[in-house]
């Protein structure tokens, strides 16, 4: 885990990084591939491995079988073996009469930190769900094993990640492998009809934009007996960094990320501050419970972003971008203002396809026509450090710069993996875990 990349530190700079996401943010590259097609082989199964079997990785197998194509779950891999179990009931209760399509008999369901590999090597197709601190090394393993990929945001929790993805982004497009990111608004109908007329000049420059992701907040579960530190982190893996990235990575890189998009580019610097000033209890693990982050992009626009997770608190999950010659907001309906306020656009769409079901849907059906069509996974990276930057930014206290972040070896995975090894933050005494301190904690 701790193995260097081959993708050289010091070569990194923000040019380097941002230089081919006009195509990437948008999420479509488009060519044939004889690599991109080899699964056919005589044979139209599409065979599909679903590596993490929490809610999210069985909704998105859910949704990958049922695409058009003749596709086929034929394995599983899980670190616990009742939630694999809970997966494979609740797929096969969502397919009561095309249980063909779900394959995976009990060789092929593989328990612990390594079944990941055997599970990868038996797919045309992996969906990668796990808790996203695993997401780097498992994309290595499937980008060398020459597999299609959907895997889940975020795609990182650590610098270290970041570069693991970006190194393995660029191995993926020389085998021309399809990669999709579940960052789902890229397929979603009213935010690519917003882009397109973002992008067309239709708010003009952007000059600033504030972004959401405020609600009561998520899950906890309780510590239970007998379990090791390490399965506990697991299975209340939402509050600890190396598994999670805090909630301004899991949850609010989906606002941060529309307006990359929207931008077409990635922020140089933020500074922000954040805290724990109501969701404070050991079940809370090390993340905070608000952030607030100003980004500055190297035009000088600044992004405004917040998140929370404290009940009782007002909710808004959403985006607004200010331009020279109006404004775009997606909080409540999809618009475009000009600036005196007068609405000049809003999106009508009618019976839209569920974003998370057409993210499956337009993978499998390039899969199946042998097209090399996405490339998802170098943005996915730079929005994921983006988010990243935040955190880093309100845990610190400081001014966090792109490169200089870019290049950190704090790197926050275990040592080792196993039911007995030990995390790197542990909890003291009174079961309580270092929560970080703005002006004395490093982070890079």
């Amino acid at each position: 885990m701790n193995e260097k990349s081959n993708l050289s530190k010091d070569s990194l700079t923000r040019r380097d990084f941002v230089k081919t996401s006009a195509l990437v943010a948008g999420g479509i590259l488009t060519t044939m591939s004889a690599e991109a097609g080899a699964f056919v082989a005589g044979d139209d199964v599409i065979k599909v491995a679903l590596i993490g079997c929490g809610g999210r990785g069985t909704g998105a197998a859910v949704q990958a079988l049922k695409t058009k194509q003749n596709v086929r779950l034929v394995a599983m891999a899980d670190a616990f073996k009742d939630r694999l179990d809970d997966s494979f009931s609740n797929i096969q209760k969502s397919f009561p009469n095309q249980k063909d399509r779900i394959a995976v008999p009990d060789g092929n369901k593989f328990v612990g930190f390594d079944g990941y590999k055997k599970a990868i090597a038996l797919a045309d197709v992996v969906i990668l769900a796990t808790p996203p601190g695993f997401r780097p090394m498992h994309f290595e393993e499937a980008v060398k094993a020459g597999k299609h990929i959907f895997m889940e945001k975020p795609v990182a929790v650590d610098m270290p990640g970041i570069r693991k993805v970006l190194e393995m982004a660029e191995v993926a497009k020389q085998k021309k492998l399809n990669v999709v990111v579940g960052l789902q608004r890229h397929y979603q109908t009213n935010y690519r009809e917003l882009m397109k007329r973002i992008q067309d000049g239709a708010i003009g420059e952007i000059t600033s934009a504030q972004v959401y992701w405020n609600n009561d907040g998520v899950w906890v579960n309780e510590r239970q007996p007998n379990q090791t530190e390490m399965e506990y982190q697991m299975r209340n893996w939402y509050y600890f960094n190396w598994l999670c990235g805090d909630h301004i990575v899991e949850q609010h890189i989906h606002n941060i990320d529309v307006v990359n998009w929207a931008k077409n580019a990635y922020p140089v610097r933020a500074q922000g501050m954040g805290g724990r000033q109501v969701r404070n209890g050991k079940q809370f693990g090390e993340i905070y419970d608000h952030h607030f982050v100003e980004y500055e992009y190297a035009d000088g626009t600044i992004m405004n972003s917040q998140c929370r997770h404290i009940p009782g608190t007002m909710s808004r999950v959403s985006e607004f971008l200010q331009g020279t010659k109006g404004k775009a907001t997606t909080n409540g309906s999809t618009t475009i203002m000009d600036l005196k306020g007068n609405k000049v656009w809003e999106y009508r769409g009618k019976d839209d396809p569920d974003p998370y079901q057409q993210e499956h849907t337009e993978l499998f059906e390039a899969i199946a026509k042998g097209e090399f069509k996405f490339s998802d996974a170098e943005n996915g990276a730079k929005s994921t450090m983006t988010a990243i930057m935040g955190r880093l930014a309100t845990y610190s206290g400081q001014v966090i710069n792109w490169d200089e972040a870019l290049k950190s070896d704090i790197n926050l995975m275990p040592k080792e993996f196993s039911w007995s090894a030990l995390p790197l933050v542990l909890p003291d005494a009174n079961g309580l875990y270092p929560i970080a301190v703005p002006g004395k904690t490093k982070v890079i």
